[in-house]
């Protein structure tokens, strides 16, 4: 059976910089009926578990350290004991959250992560923060942008370990140059397609944020 994507919305805050924020995140779950991918662990694990059921989870990958999209990834690897991957380079911002619990694998720019029969490639397209990554799956036309590419624009660049220009050049670079078709599933709020994306990136630019 060719993999399929599962999604749920979970809620809590988003803690940084001093300030807490109430949101709704996206959990994408990836895969068949024996194994998935979970994409982002946000705030309630036996949500996520209850839509995995008794699937195998190969892999709770971490689009970033922000703490919204992994204050439940513990409590899933620990229930279906599955490896938390992470960029290095979110390192720190993970601590913040998680002083006690590393991650247990680090994805890296190109890395193939394979569920289903399906690859996900890993895209290291850093400004939200510094590890920030997405995930490229061709053969779902599919592409998951965790906090760098919503629709309407670039994720915010505002807070620590974040910067705009830099964001700006992974949209350009990494997703933009996708198949214009490729559906953008985003961190939070709806999903959109590079296509529908790619002629506003002058106006972000020129709005500077």
């Amino acid at each position: 059976m060719a993999a399929r994507i599962d999604h749920l919305v979970t809620s809590g805050t988003f803690s940084l910089d001093g300030g807490t924020w109430d949101v709704d995140n996206n959990v994408w779950i990836v895969g068949d009926d024996s194994e998935v991918v979970v994409i982002d662990a946000a705030h309630d694990a036996d949500a996520i578990a209850a839509v995995v059921g008794e699937r195998r989870v190969v892999a709770i990958v971490c689009t970033h350290a922000h703490d919204d999209h992994i204050d439940a990834a513990p409590a899933l690897a620990d229930r279906t004991g599955a490896p938390i991957l992470l960029h290095p380079a979110d390192a720190e911002l993970w601590k913040q959250t998680h002083p006690d619990r590393a991650p247990d694998g680090e994805l890296s720019d190109g890395q193939e992560l394979t569920v289903a029969g399906t690859e996900l490639k890993v895209l290291h397209t850093p400004g939200h923060c510094l590890g920030a990554v997405s995930l490229y799956a061709p053969a779902l036309g599919t592409v998951f942008t965790g906090d760098t590419l919503f629709a309407g624009g670039p994720g915010a660049t505002g807070r620590s370990f974040s910067d705009f220009p830099t964001i700006v050049d992974s949209i350009r670079d990494r997703l933009l140059t996708l198949p214009p078709e490729t559906v953008v599933r985003t961190g939070h709020g709806d999903s959109t397609s590079v296509g529908a994306e790619a002629p506003h990136l002058e106006e972000w630019i020129a709005r500077g944020h």
